[in-house]
């Protein structure tokens, strides 16, 4: 692409209404051009390969698959396309994840349109955009304690309001092991209860309920 070429943008997103938006927002700014529009993974892989796009600012919850695949699909088979995710979640597990996967830029969807703007042309240049409160999400994440892998099962089957005995039942394990996990999972997340951690796991993006 030469510089007086404009930067082609790809749009993921489920809902047409926000695929629009944005396509309405990019084709005013200067020197920027939507080439395509999917509400799929598989689609937005398989339309990328013929549309070319310098950017594609992707969705993380669509119908197919998640963003975090798309963007380790595109990586594998277009690794010089530019990936921005365009959330409403802030959780610091999914930025972490989104990053980890290839990601050059993470957004909410209150953004403006002038910093999504900024944050196509940041990554055009080679860098990484992170606002500032995501950036702080990030460094929460950092100093937090890791679950095991057993402890974010049975995080995720608190979530999905099984009790201990249940819990114990499908993952074959003994009530009084399940407790001990529950125990660590609560101190690791710094919550006192079972509620508290539920409400934790969701808003940090440990555990999903669309998933």
């Amino acid at each position: 692409m030469t510089t007086d070429e404009p930067v082609r943008v790809f749009i993921l997103d489920d809902h047409a209404v926000v695929r629009e938006g944005l396509a309405a927002i990019i084709s005013r700014q200067q020197g920027m051009t939507v080439v395509g529009q999917a509400g799929s993974g598989r689609e937005a892989i398989e339309m990328i390969e013929h549309d070319d796009p310098d950017v594609l600012i992707v969705d993380l919850r669509l119908p197919d698959t998640t963003g975090i695949e798309v963007i380790r699909a595109i990586r594998r088979r277009r690794p010089e396309v530019r990936l921005i995710v365009l959330s409403v979640y802030a959780g610091e597990e999914e930025i972490a994840e989104a990053i980890e996967a290839g990601a050059q830029a993470y957004l909410l969807k209150d953004v403006t349109p002038s910093e999504l703007a900024h944050a196509i042309r940041t990554v055009m240049r080679g860098k990484s955009y992170v606002p500032a409160t995501i950036a702080s999400r990030l460094a929460d994440r950092l100093t937090s304690p890791d679950l095991t892998s057993r402890e974010t099962d049975v995080l995720r089957l608190m979530v999905d309001g099984k009790s201990k005995k249940e819990i114990a039942s499908e993952l074959r394990v003994g009530e009084a092991t399940v407790k001990t996990h529950v125990a660590n999972v609560m101190s690791k997340l710094g919550v006192r209860n079972r509620v508290e951690a539920v409400i934790a796991a969701l808003e940090r993006g440990i555990v999903h309920r669309w998933k």
